[in-house]
């Protein structure tokens, strides 16, 4: 069974590469936010808690995290494995999740350099109305700033902007990059297996760097 925790920056492709391996190894990728409205939809009292939280605009505790993920991974359906995507983000979720005894067989560390990561998402151009997207160097309109199909204005998200992208990357480097020492050095002890690919080649060549090690 393969219980997999994917890391790496905002921009790196770590949704992209959930996806390709959950399909490979046929197992459940499980996201915060897709955990969280799914215990709101129960309508369990844990459910009910988180709901409370989100409608007064505070931030789900980390304990309140761990219970979700307690109870997700005990559903039928993680029977043959499963994939964090955005837990942990921090080195005290990563430890709660040891205290809870939620074991891991791999954690992966996607590598892209912070100036490619702006470079890739600065870049980046969406049409509103349908969702398509573009990328100024790596697959740009036939008429720049304008869809293909419709010819609207193309726009970049506010998320997008090299300012917003630098602010996101210093909070990943402050609170999440230390995960790649906590799992590092655990996997000199444990039964895990720890291991980082670079993330800068294309979807395909990330893809097969971790299916090797898997």
């Amino acid at each position: 069974m393969k219980n997999i925790i994917l890391l790496g920056p905002p921009g790196a492709g770590k949704g992209t590469q959930a996806d390709l391996i959950c399909n490979f190894l046929d197992i459940r990728k499980i996201s915060t936010g897709y955990m969280l409205r799914e215990a709101i939809a129960s309508e369990s009292d844990l459910g009910k808690k988180v709901a409370d939280v989100l409608k007064s605009g505070a931030l789900v505790s980390d304990e309140i995290i761990g219970s979700i993920i307690v109870d997700r991974i005990k559903q039928k359906d993680c029977e043959n494995g499963f994939l964090f995507d955005g837990v942990p983000r921090t080195l005290g979720q990563a430890t709660m999740l040891v205290d809870m005894n939620v074991s891991f067989s791999h954690v992966i560390e996607i590598e892209v350099d912070d100036e490619v990561i702006i470079n890739r998402m600065s870049g980046r151009r969406f049409h509103i109305a349908s969702g398509r997207s573009y990328h100024v160097e790596y697959n740009p309109p036939k008429s720049e700033g304008f869809d293909d199909l419709t010819g609207d204005m193309l726009v970049q998200r506010e998320d997008d902007k090299p300012e917003t992208v630098s602010k996101r990357l210093s909070v990943y480097h402050e609170e999440t990059k230390p995960l790649s020492n906590f799992y590092s050095n655990k996997s000199a002890s444990d039964e895990l297996i720890y291991y980082t690919v670079d993330g800068s080649g294309t979807v395909n060549s990330v893809f097969e760097s971790i299916k090797t090690n898997l």
